[in-house]
């Protein structure tokens, strides 16, 4: 155990999980992992020097503080109580539930039990993301208009969760926080290609109070990669991608449009990029968790955060179905 830095277990050291393995090692707060595979179990021992525990264990051991829980997620409402019970702070990958009823049973036990609560919604923790949402707040880019977002990958393929649920958590995470408000309505349409009941393709479009519009396309059955963000304004226009290198990952456009005696008239500027430190998104979210953990700071991404991009899924979900708007 390190006395100086947060305790933190893993549960779950799978695709992902194995990722903040690595991250809370790095960070030195990494005192135990937990995987149903034994094997899995046998190499995370031998890298990273920590105990493999039974999940039992870990609930039951007084020196970890905290829990990471990176199993599927039809399990995070169970691992997430447990260890709530047990008076651990708990961090959830995403989404932080399946239903809204189990994320805010979590959501009541974390305020209940004074724990920080936080989910894993990547790139809020992101730096071009935070310089983005820095701009944006300190209206440095005037009244927002509408905002884009495409996830667009070929692979990798899921058969436990559609795409919707599997890329766009991400991107409704981002566009709640810009808006800083809760879509009043949801239209969405989707396509199941390759199995009956798993969207590989999906459209969600959202109005907001005030008129912001936005608009999420998600896909793993696309030629090449696409993690793109667009944030449109009154005074200029930027542009975050995630697959640039850093230097061109935030670029601002001062394009200006506006009517001019009846007429649209639009003024074109040359892009400036935006200076960004660069820094691994996933270590950065591990060691704001430790901070908020350590301070009682309420994290970006806390549950109240969650249950809002939740909501939005689920009614995503509903609205690609039915082919129909939602209202929310």
């Amino acid at each position: 155990m390190n006395d100086n830095n947060l305790s933190v277990a893993v549960i779950g050291c799978g695709h992902w999980g194995k990722n903040l393995v690595r991250s809370f090692h790095e960070l030195g707060a990494l005192s135990a992992i937990s995987d149903p595979d034994p094997a899995v179990q046998h190499h995370m021992r031998e890298d990273f020097g920590v105990p493999a525990l039974q999940v039992e264990e870990i609930f039951r051991d007084d020196r970890i503080d905290a829990v990471v829980i990176a199993a599927p997620a039809e399990m995070h409402h169970t691992l997430s109580m447990k260890a709530l019970e047990a008076d651990k702070h708990v961090f959830i990958e995403k989404p932080i539930t399946l239903t809204m009823e189990d994320a805010q049973e979590i959501c009541d036990a974390a305020n209940a039990r004074n724990k920080t609560l936080m989910v894993g919604h990547l790139l809020q923790y992101h730096p071009a993301f935070l310089k983005l949402k820095a701009m944006v707040r300190g209206g440095e880019i005037g009244k927002l208009r509408y905002l884009y977002s495409r996830r667009l990958s070929i692979g990798k393929l899921r058969t436990h969760e559609n795409v919707l649920w599997s890329f766009a958590p991400h991107d409704i995470s981002m566009i709640l926080a810009l808006t800083g408000q809760e879509p009043e309505k949801i239209v969405g349409f989707s396509g199941n290609f390759l199995q009956p009941s798993v969207s590989d393709f999906a459209n969600v479009q959202m109005t907001f109070p005030g008129g912001i519009k936005a608009h999420i396309e998600v896909s793993w059955l696309h030629p090449f990669k696409e993690q793109r963000l667009v944030v449109v304004s009154d005074k200029a226009m930027v542009e975050f991608d995630d697959t640039a290198d850093w230097p061109d990952k935030l670029k601002l456009y001062r394009h200006h449009a506006e009517i001019i005696d009846g007429l649209p008239v639009l003024k074109k500027a040359e892009a400036d990029s935006i200076a960004v430190e660069p820094g691994e998104p996933l270590r950065n979210e591990c060691a704001h968790f430790i901070k908020f953990c350590q301070t009682g700071e309420t994290p970006y991404t806390d549950g109240r955060e969650a249950m809002a991009v939740l909501k939005v899924l689920c009614a995503g979900d509903t609205a690609n179905q039915n082919w129909s708007g939602v209202a929310v």
